[in-house]
């Protein structure tokens, strides 16, 4: 099947006006694979693949290079607004090639045992941005990178990020009377792109669409390997940024809202998470979506743990819970409201006897908004650790 992309390319014209004109690349369209989703590079080209159970058509919208010198793809800088004051341009993922190497120079995981950890949490920007950490790239990875010696003789051997995927910090943009100031989400529990490294915490910010990016967060893992560091990442399952029913459309809900989403029967958001929507972890599909990119981190990114934000949500039914949607066969009488808390969570099932995940380092944040408190008890299968609250 032959296809074309239609870009949009735009010209200057006299007198300081645009001209728009239209970029016609032919492209051939092959059979794709249902699995893996996402984007993979495979045979040549790249197998597009999503999950929806209502979608009667889907619309994949490819950027040319040419596109990426005159549209805006993203924010390049911290903080700063996109074109006309926009707090939220369109954002493209890029297109994943199969010969970008990154040389991890032989790293392997440290294994340090669990009870000798002495765990640093910070926040990627706020670590070195301010004058006083005399490193050349403040606010970055690699500003990170060059305080990895200062972090060993402090005798610290875990270093635990805050939120560092893709996520959009001008989300609440407004202006702040008290302050005096405009309002950033400093945090970054909003997560955009679960695939992607925050691309403003990054140097080399957009360049080379996004890959240089990526190749700096390898650095950092890299380089803390050698200075007998581990990397663990703070991750935020529990909720996304597309806010309750009222949000925007980003990503999941445009795909499949009742599926990863806790919806009540009016299609109201349950809202165990405090920031407006639920995502629904137990749903078979949801499920494979979270240990996907909890694998890619590891394998892709060499990351040796994480701590899961609100991670009792983890363990709630999801919406229609019953054995059937989630196990594949049915039991009668089993069926519990949306949102009942589990003693065999088949999320947390799945990432502690996963090959992979099993074997670096489960922190859970044993509680939710929702009353939900389970420090002490959240089910370990014998190799999750826990935040303790009290």
């Amino acid at each position: 099947m032959e296809g074309v992309i239609r870009g949009v390319k735009l010209d200057k014209a006299g007198g300081g006006s645009v001209a728009v004109k239209e970029e016609v690349v032919p492209v051939k369209v092959l059979k794709g694979r249902p699995l893996p989703f996402g984007a993979t590079p495979r045979d040549g080209g790249v197998n597009f693949s999503v999950h929806s159970s209502q979608a009667t058509s889907v619309t994949l919208c490819l950027f040319t290079l040419s596109d990426l010198l005159k549209a805006v793809i993203s924010r390049e800088e911290y903080g700063v607004l996109g074109p006309g004051g926009n707090c939220w341009p369109q954002m493209a993922g890029m297109v994943p090639v199969p010969d970008d190497e990154f040389d991890w120079q032989g790293d392997l995981p440290l294994k340090l045992p669990q009870k000798d950890l002495f765990i640093y949490e910070m926040h990627v920007r706020g670590f070195t941005k301010h004058g006083s950490s005399k490193v050349n790239h403040p606010g970055t990875y690699l500003g990170l990178v060059e305080k990895l010696g200062h972090l060993q003789e402090l005798g610290v051997n875990a270093i635990e990020l805050l939120p560092c995927q893709e996520f959009n910090e001008l989300e609440y943009y407004s202006y702040n009377s008290v302050m005096g100031d405009y309002k950033v989400n400093f945090w970054g529990y909003s997560t955009i792109n679960y695939f992607s490294p925050m691309i403003r915490y990054a140097a080399s910010g957009m360049k080379n669409c996004g890959r240089n990016a990526i190749k700096e967060f390898k650095k950092l893992v890299r380089e803390a390997h050698k200075h007998g560091i581990e990397v663990f990442m703070d991750v935020v399952f529990n909720h996304t940024a597309e806010g309750n029913e009222m949000g925007p459309t980003l990503s999941f809900r445009g795909l499949d809202n009742s599926v990863y989403y806790m919806l009540a029967p009016m299609g109201e958001f349950y809202n165990y998470s405090g920031c407006g929507n639920t995502f629904n972890c137990n749903h078979p599909v949801v499920r494979r979506f979270i240990v996907d990119c909890l694998r890619y981190w590891v394998i892709e990114m060499h990351i040796d743990g994480f701590r899961f934000d609100l991670a009792s949500i983890m363990t709630r039914a999801c919406s229609l819970w019953n054995c059937e949607n989630v196990f594949g066969n049915d039991v009668e009488g089993d069926f519990l409201t949306t949102g009942t808390p589990l003693n065999e969570p088949p999320l947390i099932d799945m990432i502690s006897n996963d090959p992979v995940l099993r074997g670096v380092k489960l922190i859970a944040e044993a509680w939710d908004t929702g009353g939900l408190y389970q420090v002490g008890r959240f089910p370990h299968w014998g190799i999750w650790s826990e935040w303790n609250g009290q």
